[in-house]
């Protein structure tokens, strides 16, 4: 017997995910996670009995309900499928996902719409912290088609503005885990940072690159996965993030002077593959460093800031990222007061998914 469970099919920024509503899962993770699983036909590296796509950045889930903060409208849970291993990760945020969260709450009637645009208060579970999402509702309903674009995502569609809230050291408990905005390990300068994603950034050219590789060309070189690996192991527990061996956090991020007109050039370890594009959360932990002193990132980077506002304009494979910080001089150095980001998302399909019924401990 199958067991059919409501879910929409919808892709945020760079990704996509299935969404579902908290109450439509099991309620202990270890059944919920075994349905993700069979949901999605993980493990195998096709995903061929599921809806995976083969990819991290198209196995991902967003569990939305109630909210359990006072200022939030809703919470999301982000997971993480892995591909092949019969594992479901709740580590990380996921902000390209989050930017389909607003449009999916004010759809499901989670919240009323206004118009022009709705602001959508997200409760990241993953994180504790706050986001909120101004979603384009004209006369009331949720508007996709637009004139934004962003890169890794072919054509347009309408703009979602992102604002992180008190995101930093959400995973770690600091923005600099470690306590210094760089330091060395192995041999190699390294600056481990948190504003919203666990990111350890660290320079190509300690690694013998240009920072100009392709992914695939990064993937291929079996050499520096493990040294870039052992660094990430290592780093883990001074991250306050204890054993990371089986976690997704934190990201690798080689970075070089940039190539075209942007801030800073990267390529991002996530943390196995290497990502076509980079991560919000982790473009936004990024562009942090290239305004913190004494950071890898900030050697490199080509910033300019006026009047307390900070374009940085992250070169990734497929283009550019770019992320909006308000800082504040604050003992010598930098604070970032605001963090904001453009997205996009569209709704892709919405039925049930179907799972074997015996996966929910049902004969």
């Amino acid at each position: 017997m199958l067991r059919a469970i409501p879910c929409t099919v919808m892709r945020g920024g760079t990704s996509k995910a299935l969404f579902f509503t908290a109450m439509d899962l099991p309620a202990d993770s270890y059944t919920r996670d075994r349905v993700l699983l069979a949901a999605f036909g993980s493990p195998d590296v096709r995903q061929i009995d599921g809806l995976g796509g083969a990819h991290p950045l198209t196995s991902k889930v967003a569990v939305i309900g109630p909210p359990s903060h006072p200022r939030a409208d809703v919470d999301y849970l982000f997971l993480q499928v892995l591909i092949d291993k019969p594992e479901v990760s709740d580590s990380q945020n996921c902000g390209n996902i989050l930017a389909g969260v607003g449009p999916w709450a004010i759809e499901n009637r989670w919240l009323p719409a206004s118009s022009p645009t709705t602001a959508v208060r997200i409760h990241m579970l993953n994180t504790a912290s706050l986001a909120i999402a101004q979603v384009p509702t004209p006369h009331g309903i949720v508007e996709y088609e637009g004139s934004a674009r962003i890169d890794g995502v072919p054509g347009t569609a309408a703009a979602i503005m992102i604002d992180f809230l008190d995101v930093a050291g959400a995973s770690c408990g600091s923005l600099l885990p470690t306590g210094s905005a760089r330091e060395e390990i192995d041999g190699i300068a390294v600056t481990c940072i948190d504003n919203g994603m666990p990111v350890v950034i660290l320079n190509a050219a300690d690694f013998g690159k240009s920072g100009t590789e392709s992914p695939a060309e990064l993937e291929q070189d079996s050499a520096l996965r493990e040294r870039v690996e052992a660094i990430r192991l290592a780093l883990g527990p001074r991250m306050n993030l204890g054993d990371v061996t089986r976690k997704t956090v934190p990201k690798m991020c080689l970075v070089s002077p940039p190539r075209a007109g942007g801030t800073l050039n990267t390529r991002t370890f996530i943390p196995h593959r290497v990502h076509e594009s980079i991560g919000v959360l982790g473009a936004v932990s990024v562009a942090t460093a290239c305004a913190t002193a004494g950071s890898v990132a900030a050697s490199l980077a080509n910033l300019a800031i006026t009047d307390g506002r900070v374009r940085v304009d992250i070169e990734h494979p497929g283009g550019y990222f770019t992320v909006e910080l308000t800082v504040e001089a604050a003992n010598g150095s930098l604070r970032v007061t605001r963090s904001a980001l453009l997205r996009t998302a569209r709704k892709l399909m919405r039925g049930e998914v179907f799972v074997p019924q015996s996966v929910w401990g049902i004969p």
